[in-house]
């Protein structure tokens, strides 16, 4: 965990009050298609709440570019959501040994392929070397996670969660959309009501919106739309989940 934390690090984005006092903190993790302006917004929905945010890049330590990403991660040839896990993990590890982070209140969050890492991460027990792809993944560093923000979260072939129960459940708001292409909003009700059954506590939120509806710009694609009033209320319950959880 230490060597991945430290090669993560300093492609690290982090928002938040200039002090060292410990707060509350939350960690974005992108979607495949890398870091947009999108994650700048929600970050400072949080730091005027007084949280700490680390937008955390999982392609600039491994020398990959948006573009690479785009082309083979959201193919699902590299990286896939179980061994990004390993990033989720690593960022916990070292960001709850710090003195500006309280960690006791943290809060994950992700878009698309970050929303699958993280999930995956909860289907993992984490007691045995190779798990989350790290030699030495303890479960301990997720007992400060109060919650999951997941927005239009992966949930097709190869993740996880679709055939494997969680051993971690923390309180999860998710963000739905019914012309999202890479699920059917019949398939994501679906993983709720399985994890519901499970006795996590998930909240939803659906949009009539497309996936990756958040992001400017997006609209180049002929599957994918900007929805700017989709985005302010994705917004708003980022604030109020982030309230809920860590405040």
């Amino acid at each position: 965990m230490a060597e991945r934390f430290e090669r993560l690090m300093p492609h690290v984005q982090v928002y938040g009050p200039a002090d060292a006092h410990p707060r509350p903190t939350i960690l974005i993790f992108h979607g495949c298609g890398g870091i947009a302006a999108n994650m700048g917004l929600y970050a400072e929905v949080a730091v005027a709440l007084g949280v700490r945010v680390y937008v955390v890049d999982s392609y600039g330590p491994r020398g990959w570019s948006r573009k690479f990403g785009a082309n083979f991660v959201c193919k699902g040839f590299k990286l896939r959501g179980f061994e990004r896990s390993g990033d989720v993990l690593a960022m916990l590890w070292g960001l709850s040994r710090r003195y500006e982070v309280d960690p006791k209140r943290i809060m994950l969050a992700g878009w698309s392929h970050g929303a699958w890492a993280i999930m995956d991460l909860m289907t993992q027990e984490l007691a045995r070397p190779g798990e989350a792809r790290l030699a030495d993944p303890a479960p301990q560093w997720l007992d400060g996670v109060r919650g999951l923000f997941l927005a239009y979260p992966y949930i097709n072939f190869m993740a996880r969660s679709v055939t494997r129960p969680w051993h971690h459940k923390p309180p999860v708001f998710t963000v739905l959309t019914l012309k999202d292409h890479l699920a059917s909003y019949k398939q994501s009700l679906r993983l709720v009501k399985g994890l519901r059954a499970q006795g996590v506590s998930v909240d939803t939120m659906t949009l009539d919106s497309t996936h990756a509806f958040d992001e400017e710009g997006i609209d180049k694609t002929k599957i994918m739309r900007y929805d700017e009033a989709g985005l302010q209320s994705t917004l708003d319950a980022f604030g109020a989940f982030t309230k809920r959880v860590l405040l």
